[in-house]
């Protein structure tokens, strides 16, 4: 019988765009967890843009998101440094509208969707 050398990660209600973290996704995908962190890292202190952006607040879930993934491996007694990120998406999730008094904000709908997070062991 096969070993699985998988870790999974999920975040069911993301607060953040659907369209960043599928962005995001596309570019740590198939990296090591390392230097996919670094890049997301610099990204946030703004060392480095990709395509003009830095897309903080999506990186940042995505680096808290990375972090619990390696704490699974850990559990599951995986080697942290042999971690790659084998499947990572983004799906929609419901929406609502904001509620928010104010007339600017009313009728604006949540940025929220699902990431998971695939990790393996190579």
């Amino acid at each position: 019988m096969k070993e699985d050398k998988t870790a999974l990660a999920r975040r069911p209600l993301a607060d953040v765009s659907l369209k960043d973290s599928n962005f995001l996704f596309k570019h740590i995908r198939n990296k090591q967890t390392d230097k996919a962190k670094t890049l997301l890292n610099e990204l946030l202190l703004k060392k480095k843009s990709l395509e003009g952006r830095y897309f903080t607040k999506a990186s940042k879930r995505i680096i808290e998101l990375i972090e619990s993934g390696e704490s699974n491996a850990e559990a599951k007694g995986l080697d942290k440094e042999k971690l790659f990120i084998k499947h990572a998406q983004a799906n929609k999730s419901f929406g609502f509208m904001l509620p928010k008094s104010r007339w600017s904000h009313r009728g604006r709908k949540a940025k929220i969707c699902e990431l998971k997070l695939e990790l393996e062991e190579r």
